[in-house]
């Protein structure tokens, strides 16, 4: 009995450690030391807060650059894969359909010029970032229904492509809802 009741209270004190003071730790840290003090990155447009920077949204109008396809429509409670393997008909049919239609929105695109990564969701299915090289694909499609030249429209998401931490740790990537605020901020009058 007293192996018991030793062992029930070393359980106790190390839900209270771990579940408590741990968190508390992270919380503290990243007060301090952590981007925005802890606390999520919004994007602004107008003195509004359009959205979260770290998690994505669902953009379909030419008049935007889209970013990756959600397998949990971009909400946070749903986040997660699909767990549909590249052998799955399902799957390969969704694909196929994804490519039919971001070729519809991009005729000047051929079938293997279509990023992989514009048609397969994320892992998480809340990614907001595309690389660079998914946005260069969309400039023309979103310069002509803009009403912009294509070289201003291309400025915008070089100036927008986020480099490698510290040069090493990950790869070139642009945020799509900041770059669709530039977007708008560049050229307000559409609606």
């Amino acid at each position: 009995m007293k192996n018991f009741i030793k062992s029930i209270r070393i359980t106790i004190a190390f839900c209270i450690l771990f579940s408590v003071c741990y968190v508390l730790i992270l919380w503290v840290f990243g007060q301090f030391f952590g981007p925005g003090k802890g606390n999520a990155e919004t994007v602004t447009l107008n003195g509004k807060v359009v959205g979260a920077a770290n998690v994505g949204q669902t953009f379909t109008k030419d008049i935007y650059f889209w970013g990756r396809p959600s397998a949990a429509d971009y909400k946070g409670d749903a986040s997660a894969g699909s767990n549909k393997g590249p052998t799955n008909e399902e799957y390969l049919a969704e694909v196929e359909a994804r490519v039919d239609s971001f070729l519809v929105h991009h005729p000047y695109l051929e079938r293997k010029d279509v990023p992989a990564e514009m048609v397969t969701a994320s892992g998480s299915g809340l990614d907001p970032n595309i690389t660079p090289a998914c946005a260069y694909v969309q400039v023309k499609r979103v310069a002509e229904a803009r009403g912009m030249s294509e070289e201003t429209v291309k400025a915008i998401v070089d100036k927008m492509v986020e480099k490698p931490f510290l040069g090493l740790f990950g790869t070139e990537k642009i945020n799509v809802l900041k770059l669709n605020v530039a977007l708008e901020e560049a050229n307000p009058t559409v609606k």
